[in-house]
């Protein structure tokens, strides 16, 4: 592999992508180990694929924001690194597939020249920081939360306290109280909220905490009714540090943050969160909202090319649904439905260049996985419609029940366990061929998932769906297990969907028509579905579709998944959402001396708080390297503390001149001053250089 070097402005990024270049070539030459590599390329975006030897890139887009050029860009990327397809996801990423690994610092190169990141957009961090598509232009919000969004990214962004946490951290802001970022389903929530204080309009948000979805989900819970903003990121890094502290790090399937609120409670939590203040490094981070860079109309074009709507009946139906007018009178933003969330790079630029004149530098990335166009003049509409319709993305009926998210599934996740994107395409023709009125119903929403772990939302759809399987006759057939009545209440509350019952992939279509004949039948004027659903209750459904459930009169049809040509096999790898825990000890000690190289590096910087965070980092791996040389594993870093307390030393193999619980938690009873930050880097210095003597004479060989 030859050595890959970057000329980009910002010293910080250069090194992060030489470093990656340097990590892959020692990968390969076989000096790191595949679960030390795994974590670090995991941190830089690179998720490996159903599809050996080529990767996913996930490109992340705060708050789903891409300028026109950097839309661009990523198409070039793909083009040239990929299949020149561009995925958008739930969380307002862009992921493109089937990279050579090899070429991923220089693909990151190019992102960068238009300040786009890959940085952390996988593994166990700081995820993407989505929000209201409509936040800056939303009829409803109080105020844009925008900024707000913006400085918690770039807060977290390389910060220490969230760079090896036991899972990923999930944050959303919603515009408004109708919380269409989900708020009640990530590990922070943010809803925005003004109060009047002394007179003065004060902004905060309600924050929420713990939430989920996946195997298990969690609705949020109400950490502040109302926190003003400067107070925001001081919260969430006091949570984060309690999280990565207490957090579990040996079953991955319990590693997230609500777990950890679900095991000690929220109160003995919010305790060990307050007892972070100290430690952190500001304790207010002001958003100066009003110096913020505001979105601005394009300048009207002289003239326009000409143009002609093929379907004037389609456009009034697209108006309809996927047209509204923004809070800044006289323009409107208008919404892209992409079906499954892809689209071609060839499409994306004739689209980019056709609406060029007469929209916003500013196009949102969906958390339903389309796309924002924002600024439009009415009179600008038919032709946005038409340039559309060239494209073959002028659907109407965006985020309407046939609207279907879906994450890809067995298509190139290792986790899928049947298809979602085939069932998706089939039960979106079912609604538009069988029920075409039902464009204009943006009550139902249907979410599909390959596997359990909700990437495609199934947890909170009205009708949801996850991958699963079921036997029958010694042989094994793809399933959907179905979900029914989740969803937005508003404010911060949502709603789990229930498990309702498990039928075979191939009866998907007839279980969205029997749902649906029946809902129409059945319901009472202006009854929701999920009114009508709590009405009737499970078991009633359950009992609807029990028919389809039945595998007594299966035939060959049903034993190929759908968008298959073979007979389904499960073919289920190792998730990447999260790296592998690293258990050589030689590993971990190495680990425990780059964290002291960072530290030093940051104290010469004048960054105490991050320099003391690193030392921290030190203490822990070097404490975990000598516990596992004696078969002690531990699942917590508070664990690992206390263990080595007891394993080395009260039993003497170890002394200070306090112990060792006190020693490592400094980090929470101090001030990040300069003094502190030097005389914990000395210490966190001299524990590590013991380490290595301890390591080295435990693994002398006795002398006879």
């Amino acid at each position: 592999m030859q050595s890959f070097r970057t000329e980009l402005e910002n010293p910080i990024v250069e090194q992060d992508i030489i470093d990656l270049e340097k990590k892959i070539r020692l990968f390969r030459e076989g000096a790191i180990t595949d679960e030390k590599f795994r974590s670090l390329r995991l941190a830089r975006g690179v998720y490996g694929q159903r599809q050996p030897g080529v990767q996913m890139v996930r490109i992340k887009l705060p708050y789903g924001k891409m300028t026109l050029q950097q839309w661009k860009k990523i198409t070039e990327v793909s083009d040239e690194y990929a299949t020149s397809n561009l995925h958008l996801t739930t969380r307002q990423d862009v992921q493109i597939h089937y990279v050579s690994l090899e070429r991923t610092p220089e693909l990151w190169h190019k992102l960068e020249e238009d300040e786009i990141t890959i940085r952390e957009a996988c593994g166990n961090t700081v995820r993407n920081v989505t929000a209201s598509d409509r936040a800056g232009i939303d009829p409803e919000e109080p105020f844009d939360i925008t900024p707000y969004a913006d400085a918690t990214f770039r807060y977290f962004l390389r910060n220490p306290v969230s760079q090896e946490m036991g899972r990923k951290i999930k944050i959303a802001f919603s515009s408004s109280e109708k919380d269409t970022a989900w708020a009640f389903m990530h590990d922070f929530g943010m809803i925005p909220k003004v109060k009047i204080i002394d007179g003065k309009e004060v902004r905060g948000f309600k924050v929420l905490v713990g939430g989920g979805l996946g195997a298990q989900p969690f609705l949020a819970k109400t950490a502040y009714e109302f926190l003003e903003t400067d107070l925001l990121i001081p919260y969430i890094e006091n949570v984060l540090r309690v999280f990565d502290r207490y957090g579990e790090r040996t079953s991955r399937n319990k590693a997230r943050m609500k777990f950890l609120i679900q095991k000690i409670g929220i109160e003995e939590f919010e305790r060990l969160v307050k007892e972070e203040y100290k430690a952190v490094k500001v304790k207010s981070v002001p958003v100066d909202a009003d110096a913020w860079v505001q979105t601005t109309p394009p300048p009207v074009p002289a003239s326009l090319p000409a143009y002609s709507i093929k379907n004037p009946q389609k456009y009034e139906a697209w108006k309809k649904t996927n047209v509204f007018e923004q809070k800044q009178k006289g323009y409107y933003g208008a919404y892209v439905k992409i079906t499954l969330g892809n689209i071609g790079s060839a499409v994306s630029r004739q689209l980019i260049e056709a609406l060029r004149p007469v929209i916003a530098d500013d196009v949102r990335v969906t958390a339903n996985q389309g796309l924002l166009l924002k600024y439009i003049l009415p009179e600008h509409l038919p032709y946005v419609y038409s340039a559309l319709e060239d494209a073959g993305f002028a659907e109407p009926g965006f985020d309407s029940i046939a609207d279907i998210t879906a994450c890809p599934g067995t298509d190139t996740c290792n986790l899928g366990i049947s298809s979602s994107t085939g069932i998706a395409k089939v039960l979106e023709s079912v609604i538009t061929d069988e029920f075409p009125d039902l464009i204009y119903n943006k009550d139902i929403k249907i979410k599909i998932s390959g596997c359990m772990n909700s990437c495609g939302q199934h947890g909170i759809a009205s009708i949801g769906f996850h991958g699963s399987s079921l036997k029958s006759g010694g042989k094994v057939l793809p399933a959907l297990q179905v979900l029914l009545g989740g969803g937005i209440v508003g404010d911060g509350v949502g709603r789990v969907a229930d498990k309702v019952i498990k039928v075979p992939s191939r009866r998907g279509p007839d279980v969205l028509r029997s749902l649906l004949h029946d809902y129409e039948i059945n319901s009472q004027e202006h009854e929701l579905f999920n009114e009508y659903y709590d009405r009737r209750g499970e078991k009633y459904f359950y009992e609807l579709l029990k028919p389809l459930a039945d595998v007594s009169s299966l035939t060959a049809g049903d034993f190929i998944d759908w968008g298959q040509a073979e007979d389904y096999a499960t073919a289920i790898g190792v998730g990447e959402c999260a790296g592998v825990i690293i258990d050589l000890v030689a590993t971990l000690l190495l680990e425990a001396e780059e964290k002291l190289d960072l530290s030093a590096v940051a104290l010469a910087n004048g960054a105490f708080a991050d320099g003391i965070y690193h030392a921290y980092s030190s203490f822990v791996q070097g404490a975990k390297a000598l516990l596992l040389g004696e078969a002690v594993s531990g699942n917590t870093q508070i664990g690992i503390i206390n263990d080595f307390e007891k394993h080395f030393v009260a039993t003497g193999k170890f002394s200070f001149e306090t112990d060792f619980k006190t020693l490592v938690l400094q980090i929470n009873a101090n001030e990040p001053t300069e003094s502190f930050a030097k005389t914990y880097f000395q210490q966190a210095q001299s524990f590590y250089n013991a380490a290595q003597v301890y390591r080295r004479k435990s693994s002398e060989p006795v002398q006879a």
